[in-house]
């Protein structure tokens, strides 16, 4: 299968998406929207992912590639090719399909718990899944869910990206009742981020494959 990505900063690759891909023998490949590259034609690829990034779905103004992307975004949808958002990907997502994205009342950087509604326990995308997870966050936007699937957090993290994400954005990094310190971050273990992975593995395993 041929995955395709779209990458909005040099700090927010695809991280543990990689891994897994290559895992399964997948095949990659990326776009870096921030260095001007084109997306692929849809023919070109089967999965979509778009990764996150500290812009917000409506900086248009200030990243006028947001535009076309928007547009391939809905090309792809269209053309019922699965289509996974973490983060502003989520957003993106989220806006295409016509949900609301919106500033939270809080921003959230850090690692912090989740868990499954009921809705989500019934699901089979979830199966096996715990109850509660602790996932790493970096968003201070939020938005309405739409129908399909968008990841406002992390599972794709890597001691290497959360290095990357932490640097890059260390002037966030203040006191906040949701915020963490660099510290804390960088202090996750590796049973976390293989927890986390795990869980990124399943979700994607048991999504459809485009023929």
């Amino acid at each position: 299968m041929r995955v395709h990505y779209l990458q909005h900063v040099p700090f927010e690759g695809p991280a543990g998406i990689a891994d897994w891909a290559a895992q399964r023998a997948h095949t990659m490949a990326g776009t870096r929207l921030y260095a001007a590259e084109e997306p692929p034609q849809q023919a070109e690829f089967d999965w979509l992912v778009v990764m996150g990034g500290p812009m917000g779905v409506y900086d248009e103004g200030e990243h006028p590639w947001l535009v076309a992307e928007k547009a391939f975004l809905r090309d792809t949808i269209a053309a019922q090719k699965p289509v996974v958002g973490v983060c502003l990907g989520a957003q993106l997502v989220a806006e295409v399909l016509g949900g609301r994205v919106f500033r939270n009342l809080y921003k959230e950087i850090g690692w912090l718990p989740i868990e499954l509604t009921e809705e989500g326990r019934r699901s089979p995308l979830f199966d096996g899944l715990p109850q509660r997870l602790d996932v790493f966050h970096w968003h201070g936007d939020t938005f309405d869910l739409p129908p399909g699937l968008g990841l406002q957090f992390h599972i794709e993290s890597t001691p290497d990206s959360v290095q990357q994400i932490v640097k890059a954005g260390a002037d966030e990094l203040v006191p906040a009742r949701y915020i963490q310190s660099a510290e804390r971050i960088l202090a996750a273990t590796a049973e976390g981020y293989a927890h986390i992975n795990q869980a990124l593995f399943s979700i994607l395993d048991r999504l459809p494959v485009h023929d």
